[in-house]
């Protein structure tokens, strides 16, 4: 038998066409009767750059920066809900009640949202991919294809188109 879905993780990279696979997790929550978590990780500096800002900047002024930037990225993710409830009328009344947090967090993409997945207590992950093209990766960008090779849940990966969709966020 297949397990009730409950709580949908929906990753996303806040990119344009990102409402493109909300569709998708929406759709799910509605049909299983099931919440979302929408979640989004703010990559972690790699390389010479963390050191670079220690020279710069005081223990407090990064901490004050980066809680800046966690509810900057909140409320944009917020506005951007507002919108798709707006563009997707047929979502709307059932739509609102879908969204049980928005969580955003810091670190490494795939890690985050395996252990959100696991920490929410996530049935199931739904997430776009850009695919970056034969040379590069294979059919997936490097966080989907990092995230399948771990997980033990069910992960839906949905390509996102190369231009406009008509649900896009490039206005905001």
């Amino acid at each position: 038998m297949i397990p009730k879905i409950r709580r949908i993780l929906y990753a996303t990279d806040l990119s344009a066409n990102s409402a493109y696979a909300f569709r998708y997790a929406m759709n799910s929550a509605v049909m299983h009767d099931a919440k979302i978590v929408i979640l989004h990780v703010l990559e972690d500096m790699k390389g010479m750059g963390p050191a670079m800002l220690d020279g710069y900047l005081s223990e407090e002024d990064r901490k004050r920066i980066y809680d800046e930037r966690i509810a900057d990225v909140t409320e944009q993710t917020r506005k951007r809900l507002e919108v798709l409830y707006e563009r997707e009328k047929a979502f709307s009344t059932e739509a609102a009640d879908r969204v049980e947090s928005i969580e955003i967090v810091g670190g490494y993409p795939a890690e985050e949202i395996l252990r959100m997945a696991d920490e929410l207590n996530c049935d199931v992950i739904i997430m776009g991919t850009h695919g970056k093209g034969i040379i590069s990766h294979t059919f997936l960008g490097s966080v989907a294809e990092r995230i399948l090779r771990r997980v033990r849940k069910p992960v839906f990966i949905i390509p996102l188109p190369k231009g406009e969709t008509d649900i896009t966020f490039r206005d905001l």
